[in-house]
């Protein structure tokens, strides 16, 4: 009995894991990027870049397995994403915003407290391909 117990909690939690709404209020707000920066649970990134950058940029993203807008666009100057994991469909969420020639980049998981490098990862990737398509 208590082996079934334990297993509806760990189905329980996957599935919220999985199926938890995400408030665009909550994710979709200034990136606040001054630095790139490293951290336990994301990264920041700065990279010069006006609206074409912008729309190159949100053309790759999206490109990118289970990802998918939670709210804005590039013509609004900012963009939330939000990438999920394969296996256990953990969220991250990334917003990319244009100001003053300017696009920052603030990737950041949503569950735990180490992303154990996903989203450098996958911001560096993004980037890394962005570069490539402008040369």
């Amino acid at each position: 009995m208590i082996f079934w117990g334990l297993l509806l909690l760990v189905v329980a939690g996957l599935a919220w894991i999985r199926l938890a709404p995400s408030d665009p209020a909550v994710w979709n707000v200034d990136p606040q990027v001054s630095a790139d920066q490293d951290l336990a649970s994301g990264v920041r990134r700065r990279i010069p870049g006006g609206e074409e950058t912008f729309e190159t940029l949100h053309r790759i993203i999206l490109e990118s397995p289970r990802t998918e807008v939670l709210a804005g666009n590039p013509g609004e100057g900012r963009v939330t994403y939000v990438s999920r994991s394969k296996w256990m469909g953990f969220p991250d969420y990334t917003t990319v915003q244009q100001d003053d020639g300017q696009l920052g980049l603030y990737a950041r998981q949503r569950f735990g407290q180490s992303d154990m490098g996903v989203n450098k990862a996958r911001v560096d990737g993004w980037l890394s391909e962005l570069e490539a398509r402008q040369n």
